[in-house]
C-alpha cells in the first residue's frame, strides 16, 4: 500500500437522498483520516485542492492507478476520495481507466464523499450511466468560461464565482438520478452530485505555476475553437481567482463535514441512543 504523502504549495445509490440530508451537518468528531487522492501522470500534483485538504488537517495518500498503484476496496480508511483530470479521455480503452471508472462504485456503495475533477466528474459520469462524448462542433473550453450555478447548487454553496478556470474538450450528459448544481455554455453540464458524490468539469485545483505550465506544454490546444488566448487566462485569473479559491475553500469544508461517521463511531453512537 503506498505511504501517505504530504504534497506541498478534486455501484450506484438506490436512491438519491433529499438535498436537505446531505446538507444537514453531522455531529463534529476528531476524526481526520487521509483523503485518497487519484492522479494520472508522474508530474501532476493535487495543486490547490491538496493544499486546502492539508489546511483543513487531512493527511493526502496520493496513487497513481496508471502505474500500478492499488485502489482501496473501501473507503472506511479515508475521509474521503478526488481523481483528478488528465489529457486521457473517460471513453479511452486502457485497463486503469476501466479501474477506475469501476473503483468509483466504493464511494457511492458506501456513499463516501467522493469529487471528480474534470476528467474524474466524466468518469463519474460514465459510472452512472451517462455519456461522455467531444462537443458536436469540436469546440473546448480552455481558459476561464461563465459558470451559473443552479438553485441546488447555490443551496451547497452560497458564494461562486462568475467565471471558473477550463481545460477540456470533452463533456457530459446529466446522469439519470443525479442533481445539477452548476450550468455553462458550450458545455451545459458544469457540476452534479449524485449523494456525496460530485463532479466538476472545471479545475479549482490548478495554481498559477500549473497555468503557467499547461499554457506552455499544452500550448497547441489554446488553437482550438473556442480556447481562450494565452494571455487573458493570466489576466481573467486576476479578476476571478479570488472568487474560485473562496468557493473551493467552503465546498471542501462543507463536503467532508458531510461525511458519514466511521462505522466503530456510529455503532457508538447508536449502542448510547
Amino acid at each position: 500500500m503506498p505511504k501517505l504523502i504530504e504534497v506541498e504549495p478534486s455501484c450506484r445509490p438506490a436512491a438519491l437522498a433529499p438535498l436537505a440530508a446531505v446538507l444537514q451537518p453531522l455531529p463534529k468528531t476528531q476524526d481526520i483520516r487521509p483523503v485518497l487522492i487519484v492522479l494520472h501522470q508522474e508530474t501532476s500534483t493535487p495543486g490547490r485542492v491538496g493544499n486546502a485538504l492539508r489546511l483543513l488537517g487531512h493527511p493526502l495518500d496520493i496513487r497513481r492507478p496508471r502505474f500500478g498503484d492499488p485502489l482501496p476496496e473501501t473507503l472506511d480508511g479515508h475521509a474521503g476520495a478526488v481523481i483528478f483530470g488528465g489529457p486521457m479521455s473517460a471513453n479511452d480503452p486502457d485497463d486503469y481507466v476501466r479501474r477506475e471508472i469501476d473503483w468509483i462504485a466504493v464511494p457511492l456503495k458506501e456513499d463516501r464523499p467522493f469529487l471528480g475533477i474534470c476528467l474524474g466528474a466524466q468518469m463519474l459520469a460514465v459510472q452512472l450511466g451517462a455519456r461522455v462524448a467531444p462537443h458536436p462542433h469540436g469546440r473546448a473550453e480552455i481558459g476561464y468560461y461563465d459558470i451559473r450555478p443552479t438553485a441546488a447548487g447555490r443551496a451547497i454553496c452560497t458564494q461562486w464565482p462568475e467565471q471558473v478556470y477550463h481545460w477540456h474538450g470533452e463533456g457530459f450528459d446529466l446522469p439519470s438520478g443525479s442533481e445539477l448544481l452548476a450550468e455553462g455554455g458550450d458545455f451545459p453540464v458544469q457540476a452534479f452530485r449524485a449523494g456525496h458524490s460530485f463532479g466538476v468539469q472545471f479545475h479549482p485545483d490548478v495554481t498559477t505555476a500549473m497555468m503557467h505550465r499547461w499554457t506552455t506544454r499544452g500550448h497547441a490546444r489554446l488553437e482550438l475553437p473556442g480556447a481562450r488566448p494565452r494571455r487573458d487566462h493570466f489576466a481573467d485569473r486576476a479578476v476571478h481567482d479570488v472568487a474560485e479559491r473562496v468557493w473551493l475553500r467552503d465546498f471542501l469544508d462543507n463536503w467532508l463535514a458531510r461525511m458519514p461517521l466511521p462505522a466503530p463511531e456510529l455503532a457508538l453512537r447508536e449502542a448510547a441512543e
